[in-house]
């Protein structure tokens, strides 16, 4: 695919601002043709700051020949038919998370998109955190040996007022709580840093502390074994802030360890006697993950997590909230 890349915002809401940005840096590499959405007014607005054609309808979006590729940015439930109706049209799809919410969709989600041919990349953010990067190039080159323990933390306190909680508030179309909402970073997060490693049995407890007024959790914890020896351990909120000092991230292995609060970045390993340290500077991560996405679309890169991660991380999800469920540990459903 040749610049500038055509690309259909799916979805006009609040993430949707967040995607336009990061175009607007991507700048001539980029031109935003259409936008759908299912609210006049909203669409009206997009249109209005976009210069796209507008939708009301994403199945009229995904047949217009100026786009190449969509960007969904959906309520949760609405994912599936998206990423369908635009495989099966021949459009490359960003998606954000959670890629679907069941196996039956996963399994829509995968047969669509192969048949099709087309490029899926799963909009996590987090992964293009400059420290992220780092501890992921020093994972992969072995200087902390077999990985023993992954942890990650996302947690904040949310002050949502319940009338505009809207679906999020709901199960049927959030696909759970706060755990598939913020909670799904740092679990994607904890399958990057697993040192290759796939979900095998997943075991959490799940919580409302708080925020009653929502019908699923607002806090997680999950424990995660991987098929390759790792052990998983997240916490996520909307309920409560983490505790002050409280790593973003820490991975400890066979010959080291390392950790971040999201921009420092500290390695120790066992055989040396000083700590590594490297300060990252803050990015726009939405920007960094859309000008990666247009590479891919470009250059034939595979993107960093395709439908294929997706998948996995779903399946750690809802793995988590059998658990919660059983009060027992849970195997990862297959798809």
């Amino acid at each position: 695919m040749t610049s500038p890349v055509r690309i259909g915002i799916i979805g006009g809401g609040g993430i949707a601002g967040a995607h336009l940005n990061g175009y607007k840096a991507a700048g001539d590499a980029v031109r935003i043709t259409a936008i759908a959405d299912a609210f006049e007014k909203t669409l009206a607005q997009r249109v209005e700051e976009t210069g796209a054609k507008g939708y009301s309808d994403f199945a009229e979006l995904v047949k217009d020949p100026e786009v190449d590729a969509v960007d969904i940015c959906l309520p949760h439930h609405l994912h599936r038919d998206a990423i369908v109706a635009a495989a099966e049209a021949g459009k490359h799809i960003l998606c954000e998370k959670p890629l679907c919410l069941t196996p039956e969709e996963a399994r829509d989600v995968r047969d669509a998109v192969q048949k099709a041919g087309v490029t899926l990349m799963c909009a996590h953010n987090q992964l293009f955190m400059p420290a992220v990067a780092k501890a992921k190039e020093i994972i992969d080159s072995g200087a902390l040996g077999t990985v023993y323990e992954v942890r990650t933390t996302d947690s904040f306190y949310n002050n949502f007022d319940p009338a505009n909680m809207g679906w999020r508030a709901k199960a049927a179309t959030s696909g759970g709580g706060e755990y598939i909402d913020t909670g799904y970073h740092p679990t994607y997060l904890l399958m990057h840093l697993s040192g290759g490693g796939r979900p095998e049995k997943v075991f959490s407890m799940m919580s409302t502390h708080r925020l009653d007024f929502m019908e699923g959790e607002d806090s997680a914890q999950v424990l995660v074994r991987f098929d390759n020896g790792s052990v998983g351990q997240l916490v996520t909120s909307w309920a409560y802030q983490a505790a002050p000092g409280t790593d973003r991230f820490s991975v400890v292995g066979e010959k080291g360890s390392l950790s971040s609060d999201g921009t420092t970045l500290r390695v120790k390993l066992h055989a040396e006697d000083t700590e590594q340290v490297f300060e990252h500077e803050e990015v726009d991560t939405f920007a960094a993950e859309i000008a990666d996405f247009l590479e891919c679309l470009t250059t034939g890169k595979r993107p960093l997590n395709t439908e294929d991660e997706g998948i996995a991380v779903l399946g750690i999800i809802l793995a988590a909230y059998e658990s919660a469920r059983t009060g027992t540990l849970a195997d990862v459903p297959e798809v």
